[in-house]
């Protein structure tokens, strides 16, 4: 069973940065994704990143994009997600996901099927 666990959230000030971490096993062969979603006060869960083990493919929102980074580390069963120029708007409690097929670009939070409990990022004015 892939039981993914997520760390790294924390309070930043606006334009600050942040690292999330993501250790993600159990996987049964190379067809696996694993990606990012967030969920702030009343609103409903979102997409952020994800990235693809077979062919390293990623995916950002629009919302993210050019701010936040996708990586692995296969070494390690690790994901990261780096986050620059945060912005208030970016506060929410954060999901690392995974399936054992594929993610698009859609970032659907359906796709997904294993679910850590979340990390809390809080960026102030």
């Amino acid at each position: 069973e892939v039981q993914p666990v997520e760390s790294g959230g924390g309070l930043v000030q606006s334009g600050g940065s942040l690292r999330l971490s993501c250790i993600a096993s159990g996987f049964t062969d190379d067809d696996y994704a694993i990606g990012w979603f967030r969920q702030a006060p009343g609103k409903e869960r979102e997409g952020v990143s994800c990235i693809n083990n077979r062919d390293g493919k990623t995916y950002y929102a629009d919302s993210v994009k050019g701010r936040f980074t996708i990586s692995s580390d296969n070494a390690k069963n690790s994901v990261y997600l780096q986050m620059n120029s945060l912005k208030p708007e970016d506060t929410a409690v954060y999901y690392c996901a995974a399936n054992n097929f594929y993610c698009s670009g859609r970032l659907s939070p359906s796709s997904m099927d294993y679910w850590g409990k979340g990390t809390l990022v809080n960026v102030s004015l």
